[in-house]
């Protein structure tokens, strides 16, 4: 960001020119502003005092050197003492006013409504009017609240931040860089972020109570109410980011705590995975040729191993026209395709009520769907995602499982109980991981293993591992080539080809087009989507590139 954009920036953020006011006379390094984190080169050897914006006002400071550690600043619009009491006085007009508006359907509509009652409740003045002057008057004579401009703004700010979104973590969600928020009572608050990994926040909640509030109320939002009798609850954010509150103190010992994980409205493209090295791009031909060819995959890890990233990755390599019935407890998978039912569980309520996984996944089966999705297997609904293999109906899921031998175990265990014959109803089985290579850490697709059979003479599933990754020198190795189960006696024989090694021309070939999207910067998700389906329904021909 240039001179000329920093200088309008702060000319037309008063909170941020404020902030870099109080920054040029207490840090050391002075504050260097970015449009975006991608244009930042700083090193924590350094030390660096960087700015980027997230929109409406509110602004991302991290700072910090070798020293000290690392800091993660919002600068954002907040209310003195006389403003917060304006706002008070505001909010108790508009409550009393809402009785008369109709009930709102969107949240577009939430918002205007808002928007219109602030703007009913108050007039513009040039000079601030003390709010002990106005008090009375504004709630009992009906007289409008005085505000300037720069406070109407301020305060419509906090309305819209505190009553329709998410309150003091408005700005922690709204940040793309985010992957992770932790809360851990009052004192704690730290997030995890892509590019500076464990940081803590200048957000914090000023008291237990305050606290208290905040989480009773996003459980109420997510229809997940938590109490003294029942403290644990998980479900997703309006925005669709994951969340696990424990409410009770002595459950929770330090205090109410919560986790959010972040949910990307769009998600991450497989370009992008390969970019950043979590797996190769052969390794992504096969997972096209094995979900464009039917046949079915769980991708298996540890939490925070990027599972789910990489299923929504790897979904738009289905065909196009596949219908798709996907199955969750908390709304994360993504396919990109016109015929998709999306079902979600259902825990509040009557017991009697409730839906879970296993009720839905028998739904599904019934409606004949090309593919089935599994957000993530974690009890008896396995049981039924292998019934849908069973009979012919491809599943793709997530699970808890650090390898296939892990996997295998969990499956055939309690609560789950698949009988272990059953198992070879899986084709493959995508190991991925977090590890720490040199100090930093990464997630890797450390293996992919294609199951062969059942050994009835071992009691044993027959495993094949087709690539594996080397962490000495951080590569991928194919150990599968003219190895490979699923691809000569699977996909090439669906293909119908009549010599099955021509199947690695084929992977070869798919390798290519992911490579050439590499070279041509083809990484946002719809472009990569729309180069594979343009390859499924035309060929070569259809690519938006030359081989």
């Amino acid at each position: 960001m240039n001179a000329k954009e920093t200088k309008k920036l702060l000319a037309e953020n008063p909170h941020l020119f404020e902030a870099y006011r109080i920054s040029l006379r207490e840090d050391k390094k002075r504050m260097e502003f970015v449009s975006s984190l991608d244009e930042f080169k700083g090193t924590l050897e350094e030390g660096f005092n960087v700015v980027y914006p997230l929109g409406n006002y509110v602004f991302i400071n991290v700072k910090g050197d070798q020293a000290s550690g690392l800091t993660y600043n919002v600068i954002e619009p907040t209310l003195d003492e006389m403003e917060q009491k304006k706002y008070d006085l505001i909010l108790t007009k508009m409550l009393m006013q809402a009785a008369q508006e109709s009930p709102h359907k969107t949240d577009a509509e939430f918002r205007n409504k808002l928007k219109k009652l602030a703007k009913a409740s108050t007039k513009i003045v040039r000079k601030r009017v003390p709010a002990e002057k106005i008090g009375e008057k504004a709630l009992f004579y009906g007289k409008k609240v005085p505000v300037t401009k720069e406070e109407f703004r301020k305060i419509l700010y906090a309305l819209v931040r505190n009553v329709i979104e998410s309150g003091i973590l408005v700005p922690l969600l709204m940040d793309p860089y985010i992957e992770d928020i932790h809360c851990i009572g009052v004192s704690s608050l730290t997030l995890i972020h892509k590019k500076f990994k464990a940081v803590p926040t200048s957000v914090s909640f000023g008291s237990e109570d305050e606290l208290d509030k905040y989480v009773l109320r996003m459980a109420e939002r997510m229809g997940r109410p938590v109490s003294i009798s029942k403290p644990i609850a998980d479900g997703a954010l309006p925005d669709g980011s994951r969340i696990n509150i424990i409410y009770s103190d002595d459950v929770s010992v330090r205090g109410p705590s919560f986790t959010i994980r972040k949910f990307s409205a769009v998600p991450l493209s497989i370009i992008q995975l390969i970019r950043w090295g979590s797996f190769s791009s052969q390794m992504a031909a096969y997972i096209w040729l094995a979900l464009e060819n039917g046949l079915s995959m769980f991708v298996c890890g540890e939490t925070a191993s990027g599972k789910t990233t990489t299923l929504n990755a790897s979904l738009p390599f289905i065909l196009h026209s596949s219908k798709i019935y996907s199955t969750e407890d908390t709304l994360e998978v993504l396919p990109p395709h016109h015929t998709w039912q999306r079902l979600l569980t259902r825990e509040s309520g009557p017991k009697d009520q409730h839906v879970d996984a296993f009720l839905l996944l028998k739904a599904a089966l019934r409606s004949r769907p090309d593919y089935i999705i599994v957000g993530e297997i974690r009890g008896k609904e396995g049981a039924i995602a292998f019934q849908a293999m069973q009979t012919g109906h491809p599943v793709i899921a997530t699970f808890h499982a650090s390898s296939v031998k892990k996997m295998i175990q969990r499956f055939t265990g309690d609560p789950i109980n698949v009988p272990m014959a059953f198992m070879d109803n899986l084709n493959i089985c995508v190991i991925q991981l977090a590890v720490y290579v040199g100090g930093k850490f990464l997630r890797r697709m450390t293996a992919i293993e294609e199951l062969l059979g059942y050994d009835s003479e071992s009691e044993a599933v027959l495993t094949r591992k087709v690539f594996y990754w080397e962490p000495s020198n951080d590569t991928f190795v194919f150990a599968g080539l003219y190895n490979s189960y699923m691809l000569e006696m699977k996909i090439a024989a669906i293909q119908g080809y009549t010599d099955r090694t021509k199947i690695y021309d084929e992977l070869n070939d798919r390798k290519r087009i992911l490579e050439r999207m590499i070279e041509k910067d083809i990484a946002g998700y719809h472009e990569v989507r729309d180069a594979i389906v343009a390859y499924q329904k035309e060929g070569v021909e259809g690519l938006p590139f030359a081989l």
